[in-house]
């Protein structure tokens, strides 16, 4: 099975982690055969980079990096917006690739599109990082179909990044089809819809208490849910993660889940999962067709921000 190793979560997007830990995990993900690590330049304001520019000293070759750039957060955090300009798209490579500590990154991509630069003047500009030879491919994230055309046009695109899992299933209708007939790939984070499927406990600190699928109303209907699902997995002798990552590779077996585990256990576990057959697909949507999760899978705000949710 090939999956990525998502690294957001290595720098305290759900709660304290501790870096010598994070390093060793990125060693055994790549010890058990992980060759993607996926980043985002602002992940931890750019901890998450260092992070693993230390974690990959001297295994360079072994590894590709995926990384996002783009997004504008402030000192607390908050969401700024982002930045596509093709001299902001330079600036962000350069600082990239010294706290990656590498002379090249393997796929690029913008982490969401910028509403006011055409997506033809960020494309050409990672194009032009290209040609110098310090970006090896690039890649889009939650991106649509119009989007994706207009890319393709201007350079070959890699990769796209979106979230999909068994309660996040729109990209099926228009970003799919469109991915298999340009002959795209796609790594697909949110698998586990972050930590929704594997009933992971919010922590101190943790992002997901802003979201609108793990609190109040919409928190107490999902928990029904995920408990049907987890009663199938108990059932199949296989546990609620393996179910969801199983999910993903029966449905989409062509293309890569992006796994943002955070302990060895985790990681052993998530490289057990094995493809889900067609009757215990049709099972799982017996308990939890599409639709059946309450809320969507960022608040208001950032939803409106998504290329890939628009109609």
């Amino acid at each position: 099975m090939t999956i990525a190793l998502g690294c957001m979560g290595l720098s305290g997007a759900y709660g304290k982690t501790d870096d010598a830990q994070s390093i060793a995990l990125i060693h055994a993900a790549v010890e058990r055969g992980i060759t993607l690590l996926d980043t985002g330049d602002f992940y931890g304001a750019g901890h998450n980079e260092l992070l693993i520019g230390k974690a990959i000293a001297g295994r360079r070759d072994r590894v590709q990096l995926s990384v996002k750039f783009g997004a504008l957060r402030g000192p607390d955090g908050s969401w700024g917006g982002f930045d596509g300009r093709p001299a902001a798209v330079k600036n962000f490579l350069s600082y990239s690739l010294v706290r990656l500590g590498t002379d090249h990154i393997d796929v690029y991509r913008p982490a969401r599109l910028d509403p006011v630069v055409p997506i033809e003047d960020t494309i050409g500009a990672i194009a032009d990082m290209v040609k110098a030879g310090y970006v090896r491919a690039i890649g889009l994230s939650e991106v649509g179909p119009d989007t994706i055309r207009r890319a393709a046009k201007v350079h070959p695109i890699a990769d796209l990044q979106i979230e999909y899992s068994l309660v996040t299933r729109e990209p099926e209708d228009a970003i799919f089809p469109v991915l298999h007939e340009l002959g795209i790939g796609a790594t697909l984070y949110g698998v586990l819809s972050r930590g929704l499927l594997s009933a992971s406990a919010l922590r101190p600190g943790d992002a997901r208490a802003h979201m609108p699928r793990f609190t109040g109303a919409n928190g107490e209907a999902n928990a029904k849910l995920v408990a049907s699902l987890h009663a199938l997995a108990k059932r199949w002798d296989i546990t609620p993660s393996q179910l969801a990552i199983g999910w993903v590779l029966g449905k989409q077996p062509r293309l890569t889940p992006t796994l943002g585990v955070r302990t060895p256990q985790q990681l052993d576990e998530a490289l057990a999962a094995r493809p889900l057959t067609a009757e215990q697909l049709a099972e799982i949507d017996a308990v939890a067709p599409r639709g059946a999760v309450a809320g969507t899978r960022y608040p208001a705000a950032m939803m409106s921000t998504l290329d890939s949710e628009k109609r």
